[in-house]
């Protein structure tokens, strides 16, 4: 292969300059690689002369080179474009890193023309030049050009100037392949994320079986596909915030987003702020523009917790985004428009709340779309093993744990307690059942002290009924003298009996009065 070596004219310096300001601004101002590269291509066509112009990249899985982006071929054209490595000039480019010229095709047999291009023109006149494209050891592809033939043709600084422009487009694809790998990763861990949650809050991934947790299911299956306002009724610790997950997770908004407030967490002066957000310079403090929950939930769900805390202030513009879908940030003046699903849960009793003026009727009409009432744990008495063996697999794979079973005393503790506490007091139970036991067993004497019954803690009872009200009626007295500092007429008049009916039961215990007198 002879490369000529004749001096470039000055015009020609000023002719790259140009272009490689050109294709630089090019590479910086477009963000698809496809639409940069063959923009790059076309200024090299108007600045070089050049009839046609690849990219090839290499697919590194399969090891195919095919045609990424090109000037001067037609689309079928470029689909077949499509080399192995060492296949034809451009393969041999790609597998070995190193730039090759070929004067004239004509005369070079492993120019395989597998586009079919150059059948246009004679083949004697065209002269190739292919670079390849690097990421710094990492061949990557190769740009190429087809040039008229000409004795004039200096194609030594044709391979400066297209390895220039090869290492130019080198960081724009890894910059672009940067970007792409971390978009995919991120759509793909938000996917993995998104079916997470929506296992994690599948209505058939909460615990029990009972006909009462089988009807809120039903009652969730039907309401989740609709936009209908869900109010969720139930006690503390009853699961009213899966309920609500579960409902978003298996709805047409399950995709979007699934923003919780927790209303009897934040004061009232906060409140308000925090769900409709506030402008700048609201209030003392409001350094900038924030916006609110409301806001941040659009086309999503909002879970608005404890919602029976609300203050009346707060009802009112939640009545209206209720009614109109629009509010105003709190020290703003512009209407904005939004489209969100609310559920909201309580505890307490809307209907009592109403009668005494602290909650708006008009309000709870308009939560109490679909109520669902979540039933206390003393209601649902057989989902209980299920749960505690449930939270048993949960805790011991937290803790390197192996529990194996629930021994037969501890089983009757749990069945005989009446969970005032519901699911989250059993929860906090088992985990500490958990961390305290030694022999892959839950004991009786692992769970917490309110569940002890009398034989697993030792305290069964002996005596009899009238040596037990002997020992209550002492103690009673005792404690109340001294409340009146050993005054007895006051101990009498506080238990609601006479004086001398006081003097007999203090002589019946014998109990030394005097010794409360110290305490005046």
């Amino acid at each position: 292969m002879n490369i000529s070596k004749k001096k470039p004219p000055v015009k020609r310096e000023i002719k790259e300059l140009s272009l490689l300001l050109e294709i630089s601004q090019i590479l910086d101002n477009s963000p698809d690689i496809r639409d940069s590269v063959g923009n790059v291509l076309k200024a090299m066509a108007k600045h070089m002369g050049m009839i046609r112009g690849t990219l090839t990249l290499l697919n590194r899985q399969s090891g195919e080179i095919s045609i990424e982006a090109a000037y001067g071929l037609s689309s079928s054209e470029r689909v077949k474009g499509k080399y192995k490595l060492g296949e034809g000039i451009t393969g041999k480019v790609v597998a070995s890193g190193k730039p090759a010229v070929v004067p004239r095709i004509s005369e070079e047999p492993l120019f395989l023309d597998k586009t079919g291009a150059r059948k246009k023109l004679t083949k004697k006149d065209i002269s190739f030049i292919c670079i390849p494209i690097k990421i710094g050891k990492e061949v990557i592809g190769s740009l190429s050009v087809d040039r008229l033939f000409s004795d004039n043709i200096s194609f030594e600084e044709d391979i400066r100037l297209l390895t220039i422009l090869a290492s130019m487009v080198a960081q724009a694809v890894k910059l672009r392949q940067t970007a792409q790998e971390e978009k995919n990763y991120l759509l793909e861990e938000n996917l993995r994320l998104q079916q997470k949650l929506k296992d994690k809050f599948s209505f058939s991934n909460i615990i029990g079986s009972s006909a009462a947790m089988n009807d809120v299911y039903t009652l969730i299956a039907q309401v989740s596909k609709s936009n209908a306002s869900v109010l969720i009724l139930g006690e503390s610790g009853t699961g009213k915030e899966l309920v609500a997950s579960a409902i978003h997770y298996n709805s047409l908004r399950a995709k979007k987003p699934f923003v919780k407030v927790s209303c009897a967490a934040l004061s009232e002066s906060i409140l308000e702020s925090e769900i409709f957000g506030h402008e700048k310079g609201a209030f003392t403090g409001a350094a900038t523009q924030r916006k609110g929950r409301f806001e941040l939930a659009n086309k999503g769900t909002i879970f608005l917790d404890e919602i029976g805390d609300i203050p009346l202030s707060t009802q009112i513009k939640l009545l209206r985004v209720l009614q109109e879908k629009e509010f105003e940030r709190v020290g703003g003046t512009q209407s904005i428009k939004i489209d969100v699903r609310v559920i909201a849960a309580t505890n307490r009793n809307l209907e009592k709340l109403i009668k005494e003026g602290r909650f708006r009727e008009d309000l709870y009409y308009r939560l109490h779309v679909f109520p669902i009432n979540i039933p206390p744990l003393r209601e649902r008495k057989t989902d209980i093993l299920l749960l505690a063996n449930y939270f048993i697999g949960k805790y011991s794979k937290e803790n390197q744990k192996n529990i194996r079973r629930i021994s037969t005393p501890a089983i009757d503790m749990l069945m005989s307690y009446h969970w005032p506490g519901n699911v989250r007091e059993l929860e906090n139970g088992i985990e500490r059942a958990v961390l305290l036991s030694n022999d892959d067993v839950i004991h009786g004497h692992h769970l917490p002290p309110t569940l002890q019954t009398a034989e697993a803690s030792g305290t069964v009872f002996r005596g009899n009924l009238q040596e037990t009200l002997d020992k209550i009626e002492r103690e009673l007295i005792q404690e109340t003298l001294k409340t009146a500092h050993g005054n007895r007429a006051k101990a009498a008049r506080a238990l609601g009996i006479s004086e001398r009916l006081m003097g007999l039961r203090v002589k019946k215990h014998n109990i030394d009065v005097q010794k409360y007198h110290s305490n005046w």
